[in-house]
């Protein structure tokens, strides 16, 4: 079954948007799942009894239960999923009638706020992990991707093209120091901005040497510098297991880094929000990236969990990180915040989620084209 699907998603088999359909229903359906997985896992360490684990909202699909009184269920509505966990509520937010049905030391409620603040960060933890465990596997099986130092597109007007620099072109060294990958190239030309550097290549099969002088520009306030080319040319390098483990882990550590400063330069306006996406840009990148190969639909995957980690663990109520804040803020004033400043958390935290939703959404449909389609049809 897991080999017909690389072939299912990469052939004409689908068409194009159902293949985007179907691998956005299997990287959202993973993602999910282990997100929930995380929080089903910690309830049941912490001695919460867990009510309904389901994958999708709505009507059920179909559904199972199991020993220990858990339903299993496969809603219709694939955009989410969630755990039911026993006593969520507070008392005087139920009826006696329910109250009564409460097994004693199993509600969620009356678990000390150390093991509730548990239950809820489990969910992003998990997805951390997922993304670390698929990074790892992928660079031990079919291995981590190496850009090689090899020149794919030269810029107009830039340092490689004055120099003479031509697609092909694959630098050996730089003053004498060995490159061995296109990262290597860049460390180099990073730390000697408007430098003139001698340059070992290998073109048509012969060694040259070539002297560029580097261009210049500020990264964080620091001159850095500037080459004006892209690389093109990636071999897979196959890792061994440890090799592999702590691959993952670094990989893991530098899409989770890289995403929070993308979030934060937009928070305070250095970057734009046009990256901004939501569940149709999902759906499009997913079709994209699964009829490229199954590898890369993995490591799609495991940047996708990153994200949905980190989103969960903002500070917005209703997310997960939402919940954390108000169990500090309990854990710090030795009770629990009052039920209407709750409340009014929630509502902001829901407008706010809302908001984020119809922003994304909009720049899907102008990322997918749609406006100008409907300014054409207008036309």
């Amino acid at each position: 079954m897991l080999s017909l699907l690389p072939s299912l998603l990469h052939g004409s088999l689908l068409p194009s948007t159902l293949r985007s359909l179907a691998a956005f229903a299997i990287v959202l359906g993973v993602l999910v799942f282990f997100h929930e997985l995380g929080h089903y896992l910690a309830a049941r360490w912490r001695g919460v009894h867990v009510e309904t684990f389901s994958i999708g909202f709505g009507r059920k699909i179909f559904g199972w239960r199991d020993r220990h009184g858990t339903e299993w269920r496969i809603a219709w509505l694939p955009l989410g999923g969630f755990v039911k966990l026993h006593g969520q509520e507070q008392p005087e937010e139920v009826s006696e009638e329910t109250k009564a049905a409460w097994i004693a030391g199993r509600t969620f409620h009356e678990k000390p706020v150390i093991s509730r603040a548990i239950v809820v960060a489990a969910g992003p933890i998990a997805n951390f992990v997922l993304a670390f465990v698929l990074f790892a596997a992928l660079f031990a099986v079919a291995g981590r991707p190496v850009v090689e130092p090899v020149v794919g597109e030269v810029m107009a007007g830039s340092a490689a093209a004055k120099a003479g620099l031509v697609p092909g072109d694959r630098i050996l060294a730089i003053d004498g120091a060995p490159v061995a990958r296109f990262l290597d190239l860049q460390r180099i030309i990073t730390a000697h901005p408007a430098t003139t550097l001698d340059l070992t290549l290998l073109r048509d099969g012969a060694s040259r040497h070539l002297a560029v002088t580097t261009g210049s520009h500020l990264v964080d306030g620091r001159e850095a510098g500037l080459l004006g080319i892209a690389g093109g040319s990636v071999r897979y390098e196959r890792l061994s297991l440890p090799g592999a483990v702590a691959a993952g882990a670094s990989e893991t550590w530098l899409v989770l880094t890289e995403t929070v400063d993308g979030v934060w330069q937009m928070v305070i306006g250095q970057r734009g929000t046009d990256d901004l996406g939501g569940p149709l840009r999902i759906a499009q990148l997913s079709g994209q990236v699964a009829a490229t190969g199954f590898a890369n639909l993995v490591s799609f995957i495991a940047v996708l969990s990153i994200n949905l980690g980190l989103v969960n663990l903002f500070p917005i109520p209703v997310l997960d990180g939402g919940h954390l804040l108000f169990y500090l803020a309990e854990a710090i004033i030795g009770r629990p915040l009052p039920k209407r400043a709750q409340d009014y958390g929630f509502r902001a935290g829901i407008a706010l989620l809302v908001g984020l939703f119809v922003f994304a959404t909009w720049n899907d449909l102008a990322h997918l084209g749609i406006f100008r389609w409907v300014a054409h049809l207008a036309g």
